[in-house]
């Protein structure tokens, strides 16, 4: 096992740089088919969510520091349950993988490379994951230590920029017109955190495991509030009916904004440059945790044996949905089911672990962290 070297600083910026991906383009759509103008509200809603399963599995992290989920759940419910609670967690990542991949492929071939064939973009982008992979988490989270502010500064100064077009009316009302479909719309949106659960791996690699609420709750308000934040400037900006007519909203956004002085007349290029990055981080912490786990439920020391064997089965089941409407269809499906794995779940155990008093050792812990300093 390497040694704890992963901070607090850099266990949030793997949070951000995870939840923040390639949903982003059509979150405000996801937002206002929910509820009109209370899409905004019900992206914070979906935040609230979001943090209650990123607190359990961060509680569960610190009971048992020097394992991740697939280790302690064994121990937890018993070997079967939590065999079979592992194998869902791996399989559901892997969905979330190839899924990730196919939308990336299909906002490149429609807005970018239009001659360009879906395949050739999401097997390029999986190859790059599968070769990024091969390092060990210490290196994961440096990647993602480097990309966090060139994801998160374009994004916000796109987004400011963009509310000199804003009309505050079409916020009004907060609570939109059909406050009926709150509810799916947050489960929906609350889906696209699921990237989170990334942390059960994190923590046991901390210099300081019981630090990692801190480390939780910075990630989600970041990435959180750039997701309220994003589903408000295009609400204000659109209106809700306008939005409910385009695919990607948050790209739209990016086209109707300019730099002051016209020196950029449309910031989509560099939005879109700015998103690539941002798919890459998610596709790359999906990829690593799925054959990370992998290695971790067989009991072998190196995950890097599973990073090309899954490319194949990745790819097949990126390619699956026969286009772009049945896909976002597979997407909100898929999400609100992993709910039940990421939330429930970790719920379970972390009541079960109480209940029968289960905890990791914090004195072999120590002794690792002492070796650090």
């Amino acid at each position: 096992m390497e040694t704890r070297q992963i901070t607090v600083i850099q266990a949030a910026a793997v949070l951000v740089s995870t939840i923040i991906g390639v949903g982003v383009l059509a979150l405000p759509l996801f937002a206002v088919r929910a509820a009109d103008s209370g899409g905004p509200l019900v992206t914070f809603l979906a935040m609230l969510l979001a943090f209650v399963g990123l607190f359990l599995i961060t509680r569960l992290g610190i009971r048992f520091p020097n394992e991740m989920i697939i280790q302690y759940s064994e121990k937890v419910i018993g070997k079967w349950l939590a065999w079979i609670g592992s194998l869902s967690i791996i399989l559901f990542f892997a969905v979330l993988t190839s899924l990730t991949a196919r939308e990336f492929g299909e906002v490149v071939v429609t807005s970018v490379l239009k001659s360009t064939p879906v395949e050739v973009t999401v097997i390029a982008m999986l190859l790059l994951a599968a070769i990024s992979t091969r390092h060990g988490i210490t290196t994961f989270a440096h990647i993602h230590t480097f990309y966090f502010p060139f994801l998160l500064f374009p994004a916000l100064v796109i987004v400011a920029l963009s509310l000199k077009n804003a009309e505050a009316i079409n916020l009004l009302p907060i609570w939109g017109n059909e406050p009926g479909g709150m509810l799916k719309g947050t489960l929906t949106i609350a889906a696209l955190f699921q990237g989170a659960f990334v942390l059960t791996a994190v923590i046991p690699n901390m210099k300081h495991p019981e630090k990692a609420m801190k480390a939780s709750f910075w990630g989600m308000m970041i990435a959180g509030g750039l997701y309220v934040i994003i589903v408000a400037a295009t609400v204000s900006v659109f209106g809700s009916e306008e939005i409910k007519q385009l695919l990607w909203p948050t790209l739209e956004l990016a086209k109707a904004t300019s730099l002051p002085a016209n020196i950029l007349e449309r910031l989509d290029a560099s939005f879109l440059a700015v998103w690539v990055t941002a798919v890459f981080t998610t596709l790359f912490s999906s990829y690593f945790f799925t054959i990370y786990s992998m290695s971790h439920l067989f009991r072998l020391q190196e995950h890097k044996l599973f990073s090309y064997f899954i490319l194949p089965f990745v790819f097949v089941m990126a390619m699956l949905p026969k286009n772009i409407i049945q896909m976002y269809e597979i997407i909100e499906n898929v999400g609100r089911i992993g709910l039940i794995i990421t939330i429930v779940y970790p719920a379970i155990l972390l009541i079960v672990s109480i209940l029968r008093k289960k905890r990791g050792n914090p004195v072999a812990n120590n002794k690792k962290v002492d070796q650090t300093h």
